[in-house]
């Protein structure tokens, strides 16, 4: 009974040490983004906004609320402020006008590769450094963390 106990509390501590090493890392990697953002008026919802704008120019409203997994109401307000400040533009769908198509206006462009570019840097130094098998390793349980559903 004691090595399970103990193992059990070994595998605890392990685990505990995931969980603080991925909140260090997350306030690292987007300490800068929300120190930019904050200068704007804005925070990190905006720049999901214009990250998978970005990404995917010309999508629609309701196909960024299924990439963001938000619903309409969370939505709303950020994104009415980033086509107010002129960062992101938004045209209707040639087939059906009703539907709203986005894309980042220069201004969005240039803040995203700011915020963003400043996190890529840093994810490839650290890949870098790490290797191409301790990259690999890292988006496989990137991926499963994002995944299981338990």
């Amino acid at each position: 009974m004691t090595d399970l106990i103990t193992s059990s509390s070994e595998r605890e501590r392990e685990l505990n040490e995931a969980l603080e090493a991925l909140h260090f890392t997350f306030r690292a990697v987007v300490a800068k983004p929300d120190a930019v953002l904050a200068e704007h008026g804005l925070s990190r919802v905006h720049h999901r906004i214009l990250y998978f704008v970005g990404r995917n120019p010309g999508l629609s409203v309701n196909e960024l609320l299924a990439i963001l997994n938000v619903s309409k109401q969370s939505l709303n307000a950020p994104l009415r402020q980033l086509i107010d400040q002129e960062l992101v533009a938004w045209a209707p769908d040639p087939a059906d006008r009703r539907v709203k198509r986005l894309r980042l206006a220069k201004k969005g462009a240039k803040l995203e590769e700011i915020l963003s570019g400043d996190q890529r840097r840093r994810f490839e130094r650290a890949f870098r450094q790490a290797g191409k098998e301790s990259e690999a390793a890292w988006r496989k349980v990137m991926h499963l963390l994002a995944e299981n559903k338990t």
